[in-house]
């Protein structure tokens, strides 16, 4: 394998995702997906009867500053404020507002605010779950919805096994009711068109500021078919409004029901649709299921009023 960054260097790029996932329930198993294997059902978690959505989404918006910058990016915009005779704790407020403002600008649609909930899901979630730093950030990019809409909402890079490893995100949230099946085949369909078209969209920003400096030469490599023994893998997240009630009797029953209802809709899906997917990308393809009760109350009681209307 080229050694254009050690295994060691990558995982020292990873962000913090612990406290995020304290407030996540999660199981792999194949839940009647193709292909069948092991994907991710998650849940908000549960302490005891009480679901843990207020602290979930706080340790969502958290994150936020790190998926807008890298670390390196991050401490050279902080040394700037502190240049300005700043204090530490003043420089960071500051850093913090200046990120916020590079989050998705908003166009008053509904379906943006479900995007931003999803895209930052998906950053935290294949960092955690595979362990792939993020390759190319998109937020400082985010010129004009249109142009924000083109391309992948993730792309991350691990090495794993002599091999260099990259990710590509999609991620579909829908607040309507019974969606699950629409939504599971816009995330399919999506993240095909993704795989076809991601690496005119890496070229486009290989030589701009939106690759991490660290990973530069990971993405040169890959454009320019350097580095050998590469797989790209394909992650999809599928957030929606989940209605069928389940029972709190304790919390150990509560999370097995959800990962019930997981299984039972992908029971149901229309097995021709996997069809769609070239049979040798099959073993590439893995799926992050996460219903939510009252979706649409969580992402406007818990989640918009933190971000605002940019």
């Amino acid at each position: 394998m080229s050694t254009i960054i050690t295994p060691e260097q990558v995982e020292a790029l990873l962000t913090t995702t612990r406290m995020l996932m304290n407030h996540v329930y999660y199981v792999q198993q194949p839940f009647n997906l193709i292909p069948a294997k092991d994907h991710y059902g998650a849940c908000i978690n549960y302490s005891d009867l009480m679901e843990s959505r207020m602290e979930f989404c706080e340790e969502l918006l958290n994150t936020i500053n790190e998926w807008v910058y890298s670390e390196q990016r991050a401490q050279e915009i902080i040394n700037s404020f502190l240049s300005e005779d700043r204090s530490q704790r003043n420089a960071w407020n500051k850093f913090t507002q200046y990120a916020m403002k590079k989050f998705r600008p908003r166009d008053g649609r509904d379906i943006t605010l479900q995007g931003q909930f999803g895209e930052l899901l998906l950053f935290n979630f294949i960092q955690h779950f595979f362990r792939a730093v993020p390759l190319l950030r998109k937020m400082p990019i985010a010129l004009t919805p249109a142009m924000e809409r083109l391309g992948a909402d993730a792309i991350h890079y691990k090495q794993q096994a002599e091999k260099h490893l990259f990710f590509l995100g999609e991620a579909k949230t829908y607040t309507a009711e019974y969606r699950f099946a629409a939504a599971f085949e816009d995330a399919l369909q999506s993240i095909l068109k993704t795989y076809y078209k991601h690496r005119t969209e890496l070229g486009s920003y290989l030589y701009d500021d939106f690759i991490d400096p660290a990973l530069q030469e990971v993405a040169r490599g890959y454009i320019n078919n350097t580095i050998a023994e590469k797989e790209v893998h394909l992650v999809s997240i599928i957030v929606y409004h989940e209605t069928k009630q389940i029972t709190k009797n304790s919390e150990a029953e509560i999370k097995q029901q959800i990962m019930q209802v997981i299984e039972e809709r992908g029971q149901r899906l229309e097995r021709e649709l996997f069809n769609k997917i070239p049979e040798g990308m099959h073993p590439r393809f893995h799926y992050i299921i996460l219903p939510v009760w009252d979706l649409d109350d969580l992402l406007k009681t818990h989640f918009e009023p933190k971000i605002g209307r940019q």
